[in-house]
């Protein structure tokens, strides 16, 4: 038999190219709104200048967790600030406080998104307050979540791609997991969704965590399972949201600088 010729390797490879295309259409992204006011108590909004820039969660009273690479966007770690107790970002009777270190992870990957995960000391203890802050409790295990499961994203981003503007009042966003190989396919493996991500989206509308929204909490059956990495773009029906999983990995260097780095200060990085 005749060995196949240039042009039978080029057909095979178109074919191949359809069928992964084929397996990676249809994952769209579930519509998002306002939140009822303090129903997140935990959530942070991490400032500049009294400008909004990245999301966090409050996981004890002097302690916030967020994305690494929000820490580029900071400028000087200890010029940003930590609005609690907000809904609408526009009141004055939410408490800020100032911020005293951020600590992320020696590991953390820019390009690949490894370990996108970062602790931020405040400089005083908050104090809970009625319903409107209260810290959000780590989970027991980091058990992973099955594929379909629906969770909730919240934050202040960008509501619209075209205007940048963030949102006032805090938004709600529900999304299921998303298989990892299917997610990855979509990125090109750029990033690879690893063991310690999770990928999110839905098939339902296009809406998604956007510009503003890193950082932020991912709950799945109200539990604090990640957070918000990134993504491509703003509710791209084939560019999923991409999380940093909670693991037991991830779980077990929270507990450890939260335990070991009382005293820290000014920026630094933690296995």
């Amino acid at each position: 038999m005749r060995p196949p010729g240039p042009a039978a390797f080029i057909f095979l490879h178109i074919l191949s190219s359809w069928k992964l295309t084929a397996a990676c259409s249809g994952v769209e992204i579930i519509g998002g709104k306002e939140v009822k006011p303090h129903s997140s108590p935990w959530m942070v909004s991490i400032q500049g200048k009294g400008k909004h820039i990245c999301g966090g969660v409050l996981i004890k009273d002097q302690w916030v967790l967020t994305a690494a690479h929000c820490e580029r966007a900071f400028g000087q770690c200890t010029a940003v600030e930590a609005v609690l107790g907000a809904h609408s970002l526009g009141k004055d009777t939410n408490i800020r406080l100032g911020v005293e270190a951020c600590i992320k992870s020696r590991t953390f990957n820019e390009n690949s998104k490894a370990d996108d995960i970062m602790l931020i000391k405040l400089k005083t203890k908050v104090k809970a307050k009625r319903k409107m802050i209260k810290a959000k409790d780590l989970p027991k295990s980091g058990k992973d979540v099955s594929v379909g499961t629906s969770c909730q994203v919240t934050g202040w981003g960008i509501t619209n791609e075209k205007d940048k503007v963030p949102s006032d009042t805090l938004q709600g966003v529900e999304v299921k997991i998303e298989d990892r190989d299917l997610c990855s396919c979509y990125y090109n493996n750029n990033p690879t969704i690893t063991m310690d991500m999770l990928c999110a989206g839905n098939k339902k509308a296009k809406a998604d965590a956007c510009f503003g929204d890193s950082g932020g909490p991912l709950l799945c059956k109200k539990v604090l399972v990640g957070v918000v990495s990134g993504g491509r773009g703003c509710g791209n029906p084939k560019k999923p949201g991409v999380y940093t999983r909670l693991s037991d990995r991830h779980l077990t260097w929270i507990k450890n600088v939260m335990k070991h780095r009382s005293n820290v200060s000014a920026s630094q990085t933690d296995g």
